[in-house]
């Protein structure tokens, strides 16, 4: 058994409570600021670079944290959660700007890391770094998505819903697979968070999963339209 690093986190603790409020003040102020950009393109990218590195080398301590702490296993430590899977794509749409892999990032991206912010899969709290590592990057999703759509224009469609309901139904067979192999969880398709999530809700295994699907689709339409006509935004 893995010895305890730091102080456990607590589902709505502070160190919770802080971490919603300081993501919620963040959209706000992009909302405030999103008609105020001024920056050249080219200095633009380069900000949205610098990020999506950002993004990258917390991530990449994180993978280093794991082998130091021999934390790190083929069944729990692959990039395969849907946010892990977004937060990858986030950091390609910052790179790119790709506008087929926006639209996994804002449906997908904001639904996943929103929930996970909600209810997170977290053992270790504030000030450990598993705590910013957490919260750091999963905010990014969010605040990513929330960018290239107030600010670079980008207009969510419901032709991009389908496309990312079918590209999750494409990786969950693959998942399951690698689960399976190495008895894992990831997507948690083989069960439920042990902390409790908005799983808890959706019936038992492995029912709770078609649930998820039909949760999944609502939650992409209604991000649809709530956002659809906040801008002209760019059409494909």
């Amino acid at each position: 058994m893995l010895k305890q690093e730091g102080q456990a986190f607590v589902m709505f603790s502070t160190a919770h409570v802080v971490a919603i409020v300081g993501l919620g003040l963040m959209i706000v102020l992009l909302v405030v600021f999103k008609n105020k950009w001024t920056i050249q393109p080219r200095k633009m990218k380069r900000y949205e670079r610098l990020f999506a590195v950002s993004l990258l080398g917390m991530d990449l301590a994180y993978y280093i944290w794991l082998f130091q702490s021999e934390r790190w296993s083929l069944g729990n430590s692959l990039p395969l959660e849907l946010c892990s899977i977004s937060l990858v794509l986030t950091i390609v749409l910052l790179w790119t700007g790709n506008k087929h892999v926006y639209d996994f990032v804002f449906y997908a991206g904001i639904g996943g890391a929103l929930q996970a912010i909600a209810t997170p899969v977290l053992d270790i709290s504030f000030p450990h770094f598993r705590y910013f590592h957490f919260f750091y990057t999963h905010a990014g999703i969010v605040l990513v998505a929330l960018y290239f759509t107030w600010v670079k224009g980008y207009s969510p469609t419901f032709k991009g819903i389908l496309k990312t309901m079918l590209a999750l139904n494409v990786l969950l067979p693959i998942v399951f697979l690698i689960n399976v192999l190495f008895d894992g969880n990831y997507m948690f398709l083989r069960s439920k968070p042990v902390n409790g999530s908005l799983l808890d809700f959706l019936g038992p295994y492995p029912w709770y999963i078609v649930s998820l699907e039909v949760v999944a689709f609502f939650i992409f339409v209604c991000l649809w339209l709530v956002f659809r006509e906040k801008r002209s935004g760019v059409t494909y």
